[in-house]
């Protein structure tokens, strides 16, 4: 169920939100409404796009879900997989902008990454206060091994030396094994699971192309930029085109036809068709024309019609 939330006047400002795009920045101020009294909600793109795009059909599931991608890449949002094995996502900063009366109890699972313990550390940079570093894990936060009387501060100096309490495993990473005690001796490294193993040499998933993106093409290769109503149009007749299952490559080069034309956008479809089904050439030679010449036996000819 929706419920009223705030919107700070600093949130126009906000270089995290200037990052993203317009319909990016509107999809995360509709999920303030939307997320529980915590700041989560389920991760479903057709759902979101349901409850904040309803009377905006061209803006659809799969623009919902580049929408979340950016949010996600700018560390608006986090996304996570709760206990249940399903999706939730994760307002980060929810708690320091939304004060809410009498919060209700847990609707979704924990986000993992930022509802873990904090570990106190003292900067004599912070003007001799404690400076407090978010550690995400899971399961019980590990015992650190005392290295100072309680009583005294840790200093840490900047840019010398390391940190005295012991490294906290991340969900989702493992270390390798130990060196042997033979070989050079390059210290731990942490490999991330999420990341390819092969460097530079492994392959780069491909980029899904969306409605946005073509959107873009068209307005980028016009000498000056149409009018919005035009580029509506135009997004909305890609939308329908790339939820049909054509392929991008198809709507790209049919949008270039009617470019080039300066054709409607509506006629759009019949484009992509064409380039999809180009015009066959009609095989066989062309007759040459023949000049007409008078039957010899006018009556067998015309059967006695003259």
């Amino acid at each position: 169920m929706a419920r009223i939330r705030t919107i700070k006047p600093e949130a126009f400002s906000s270089e995290s939100l200037a990052a993203v795009s317009i319909t990016a920045e509107r999809t995360f101020f509709g999920l303030l409404t939307q997320a529980d009294d915590h700041g989560r909600f389920r991760d479903q793109s057709a759902v979101i796009a349901g409850l904040l795009w309803s009377l905006r059909p061209e803006h659809g599931p799969i623009e919902v879900e580049d929408d979340l991608t950016q949010l996600a890449g700018n560390e608006l949002i986090c996304r996570y997989e709760g206990e249940d094995g399903k999706r939730y996502l994760h307002i980060v900063t929810f708690s320091k902008h939304q004060k809410v009366n009498r919060p209700s109890g847990v609707r979704h699972p924990n986000c993992p990454y930022h509802d873990g313990g904090r570990v106190p550390l003292t900067s004599p940079l912070a003007q001799g206060g404690l400076r407090e570093v978010s550690v995400h894990h899971q399961g019980p936060a590990p015992e650190l091994a005392p290295t100072a009387p309680p009583t005294s501060p840790i200093l840490v100096s900047a840019g010398q030396g390391g940190f005295n309490e012991p490294s906290v495993q991340h969900h989702g990473e493992m270390r390798e094994p130990a060196p042997s005690p033979h070989g050079p001796d390059l210290g731990p490294r942490i490999m991330d699971l999420g990341s390819p193993l092969g460097g530079a040499s492994a392959p780069t998933p491909p980029q899904t192309v969306t409605t946005q993106h073509l959107v873009g093409e068209y307005a980028a290769a016009c000498g000056k930029r149409p009018p919005e109503s035009v580029l509506g149009h135009v997004g909305r007749e890609i939308g329908k085109l790339l939820r049909e299952g054509i392929d991008p490559e198809h709507v790209r080069a049919g949008v270039e036809r009617m470019r080039v034309k300066s054709l409607h956008p509506s006629v759009l479809p019949s484009l992509v068709n064409e380039a999809m089904n180009p015009p066959q050439a009609t095989g066989g030679a062309r007759r040459a024309p023949q000049p007409y010449t008078n039957p010899v036996d006018a009556e067998a000819a015309y059967g006695g019609q003259l």
